[in-house]
This record gives C-alpha cells, structure tokens and sequence, in this order.
C-alpha cells in the first residue's frame, strides 16, 4: 500500500466511525415500532351531532389521534365496516364522504360490512375503483360467485409484513351478493399468502356470539378485530389469538402495538374513546366543508334520505301540516310561550354550525319531517324550520279546518319528545323537567290537543 493509499483508507475509516457515532447515521435496522389502529361502525357519524357536549367520535378526531401516534411509531390503519345504514341517495353522498376522509388519513383497508353489502356488487366495485383499492373481504362474492373486492392486502413497514384479511357475517348477504363462510375464506386467503407475511389481522364484521367463536376457531390469526358488538371490547387473549372490538358510531378505536421486529412476542392493544381532549384534524374539516357544500347543492327532499317517517296509505282526513301560524290564530297565548323557546330557534342553531344543509340533523329541527305539507328540503321549505306546534301534535291541518276534530297526537303525554331527545342526542332529557320550560295549553284537564 502507498502512502497516499494508507491515508485515503485512515480517512475514510474515520469517516465511517464519526458516521456510526453521530445519531443521523444510526444503523438503518434499528426498526420503529409498528401499530395498528382500527375503526368500525362508523354508522354515518362523519361527525358528532354535536346537539350536545361530551359527544365522542369523528372522522376529524380520529385522523388527529392517529397523526399523533405518526411521531412515535410507523402506523397501519385499517377500518372494519359498518359505515353506512342504508343505501337512500344521501346515505350514498355520506358514505363517500366518509371513504375520502378515510382516504386522506391512510386508511388502507375498509372490510365490507353489513351496511356496504346493501349497496352491492356493481357500487362497491366502482367505489373502489374511486378510492384507490381500498374495499376488501375474502369472503363476499357477487351472483356469478367472483369476489367484489380483494380478500388479503400485506402491508410492508417497520421491518413487519402484515396481511389484513376482512370477512362479513354470513347473515349479511344480500340478493345481489352471496357471502361464504368467513372462516374457510380467511384460511384460504392466508394459504394463497403463505410466506409473504409474519403477522395476520383479520377484520371480521361480526355480530358478537358469532365473533367470539370465530376467534376461538382461528388460531392461525394473531388478530380478529369485529364488529358491530353493541359496545367495544377491550383486546383479550382467546387462546393464541387477541381478540377486539371498535364499534358504536366510530366513537372508538383498537389500538395494537405489534411485537418487535423478529421477536415471538404477542400482540397487545387497548380501546381508545375519541372524546373532546383530541383536536379536530385541519384536514378532515375541510372534507366536511366539502360535503356541506355537496349537500347545499344536491338539497336532498326527505324522501331521499330514509328519515322520513313511514306513513300507512289511508291516511286520515286533514293529516297535513298546517304550519305554526295557523295556529296562533286561535291559540295564541300557548304560541307565544313557544315563541320565547329554544323550539322556536331550533333551525337558527343548526345554520351557526353549517350543518343545516344535512337532513340527518335537519328531521330534529324543522315541522313535519317528510309528513304531508311539511319539510320537504332546505331550498323547498323555508316555512317549515324550526321545530313548531306539529313536531309535536302532529300533522293538524284537519284540526285547523274543524277545531272539534283532535290533532294526531296527545303531545302533553311525551311519547313524541324522545322521537329528538333521544340518549345520544339529549342525553339529560328528562320529560317533566322539560315540560316545565314549554308548559301551555289545558293545565286543569290535561288535555293539550
């Protein structure tokens, strides 16, 4: 070796010590942890309704706590389904709404559940095509017997290969879609997947009797993550594999910690209630702007959106909505006790927040939600907000027409109050407490109709 040689080789050694010491160039397979964080049962709660404080859930809320994990660990997240009721076009409108704001947290995976299947092979397929390949289940089939959406995803990070596999109960197939069994179809997707993963995670939406037994029938998973079960349950150890829940209205998610890269340790996790101490994601507020701002313009009528009360075909004589100015021609001490109300103002309250133009709040705060001469839409009904005398008595054009004839409901009775203030909505609802802030019409004889 010459000179120049021998001091090229002590610089470069030394290169290389200083590199290995300093924290910038540490050792690339010093791995960070990995967690999984999975959602379920979102139900349409983009949002909380927000009609009352201590609300949990929220799409907003749920990419803030998932950005926070971002700076400690790499992070997967996976959703098991159950993010829509029904299939009425706004259903649909929330239901995209809800897969973009997915989308834009890194979501990677939505398992069809009970409420997708409703929509069928043909708007699932194209769904998934707008979203990038974000559906998946191993066990949902269309007519012809082929899969509506691909069974097993693997996810590559912190030195782990995961593969996420979802399944929908048996009891949710449809005309349109056959549905296998779940435990057969995981088995098969892990067989077809063998040796490209080191841990699997199934997301099985599941009713609870059904998905405990899965757990305990599959141990060649390391998860089972389900839903809907009424209430989330806490990760527990069913044999060698961890069972959990995330579920009611998205107002919780599991949160996994993987073991360590190479080790044989088990998987652990615990249940994380989206409440007020996480802020809203700057990011998702802007997907719910965007929605409102689809809402203003598509203005759903009631009978687009499943709200709508079902009426029988024989309707009674005069079974409209008269409007609360009718009213007042004869009753007018008793509206003007309504008129002092927060009844009164109930649509103002939803236009402070821009959620007037979404008829899931709408039914709550306007007269006659889909009834005969009531609310019809926002554009269609301006005569119709707030909550008047009808939200109450019923439709009561008849009344109107011949006063002897009873409007539809004895509403001192409070059996229509709750139809609003229900648990999730007004969870301190207490009728005679209320009735004291609205009391009018026939103290003596309690008869108010």
């Amino acid at each position: 070796m010459t000179t120049v040689e021998a001091v090229q080789f002590v610089v470069a050694f030394i290169g290389v010590v200083a590199c290995a010491l300093s924290v910038g160039c540490r050792p690339s397979s010093v791995e960070r942890p990995l967690m999984i964080v999975v959602s379920g049962d979102t139900a349409g709660w983009i949002v909380p309704c927000g009609c009352t404080s201590n609300q949990s859930g929220g799409l907003p809320r749920r990419a803030a706590y998932a950005e926070g994990l971002r700076h400690q660990a790499e992070i997967i997240l996976a959703d098991v389904g159950g993010a829509l009721h029904e299939t009425s076009p706004y259903d649909r409108a929330k239901f995209e709404a809800i897969l973009r704001g997915e989308r834009l947290m890194g979501v990677v995976a939505h398992n069809i559940g009970a409420g997708e299947a409703k929509l069928g092979p043909a708007e699932l397929r194209r769904l998934d095509s707008m979203f990038g390949g974000v559906m998946l289940s191993a066990n949902v089939h269309d007519r012809s017997g082929r899969l509506v959406a691909e069974p097993l995803r693997i996810q590559s990070t912190a030195g782990r290969r995961v593969a996420l596999v979802g399944v929908l109960s048996e009891r949710y197939a449809t005309d349109e879609l056959q549905v296998t069994p779940p435990q057969q179809a995981v088995l098969d997707a892990l067989c077809g997947a063998a040796g490209r993963y080191d841990a699997a995670i199934v997301l099985a939406y599941l009713p609870e009797d059904e998905l405990r037994a899965f757990a305990e029938a599959i141990p060649e998973a390391d998860v089972v993550l389900g839903g809907p079960t009424g209430q989330p349950i806490t990760p527990k150890q069913i044999g060698p594999t961890l069972l959990a829940s995330a579920t009611s209205k998205g107002k919780f998610v599991v949160r996994l910690d993987a073991p360590a890269a190479q080790s044989v340790g088990r998987w652990i996790g615990c249940v994380v209630e989206l409440n007020e101490q996480f802020a809203d994601d700057p990011s998702q507020i802007t997907n719910l702007n965007r929605f409102h701002a689809e809402l203003a313009g598509l203005d759903f009528a009631a009978s687009q959106t499943g709200f709508a009360e079902s009426l029988p075909d024989d309707l009674p004589k005069g079974f409209a909505v008269a409007g609360t100015e009718a009213c007042r021609k004869c009753h007018t001490e008793d509206c003007d006790v309504w008129q002092k109300s927060n009844h009164a103002s109930a649509w103002t309250s939803l236009k402070t927040t821009g959620s007037h133009v979404d008829p899931e709040c709408q039914r709550c705060h306007v007269t006659g939600y889909g009834m005969p001469g009531g609310f019809v839409s926002a554009r269609r009904s301006e005569a119709r907000v707030h909550v008047g005398c009808e939200s109450c008595h019923g439709p009561s054009q008849g009344h109107v027409a011949e006063p002897t004839v009873h409007t539809a409901h004895f509403a001192q009775a409070g059996n229509h109050c709750t139809g609003c203030h229900d648990r999730e909505n007004s969870p301190k609802f207490a009728y005679d407490k209320y009735w004291q802030q609205i009391q009018h019409g026939r103290k003596a004889t309690g008869d108010d109709r």
